[in-house]
């Protein structure tokens, strides 16, 4: 079984910075991509980043692209989610998700994400 804990949301003014974590325990997350979603309150869940088993290859949605940096350090089973230049429409809880397919690609589908933590608040003022 895996354990996701993500940390680093809070409270920022538009165009502020934040870095979310998410730390994995229970099984290594090195085999594996992992995905960063959020979902604001009335909406679905949305995708927001991806990366590949090795960090070699990432995914962004367009809505995110050139602010958020997706990272991992497979020697801290901890993946990264970096942003910066955040908006008030990024408000929502951000979520990190494991794929449960070993060495597969990067997806945007929610039900091929096995894993989920519990997610971190992140609030952005205007």
């Amino acid at each position: 079984q895996v354990q996701l804990v993500e940390s680093g949301g809070g409270l920022v003014q538009a165009g502020g910075s934040l870095r979310l974590s998410c730390a994995a325990s229970g099984r290594t997350l090195s085999r594996y991509p992992m995905g960063w979603f959020r979902q604001a309150p009335g909406k679905e869940r949305e995708f927001v980043a991806g990366i590949s088993w090795s960090g070699g290859m990432t995914y962004y949605a367009d809505s995110v692209k050139g602010r958020f940096t997706i990272s991992r350090d497979n020697a801290k089973n901890t993946v990264y989610l970096q942003m910066n230049r955040l908006k008030p429409e990024d408000t929502a809880v951000y979520l990190c998700a494991a794929d449960g397919e070993a060495w597969g690609g990067i997806t945007t589908r929610r039900d091929e994400y096995d894993y989920w933590g519990q997610g971190t608040q992140v609030t952005v003022s205007s």
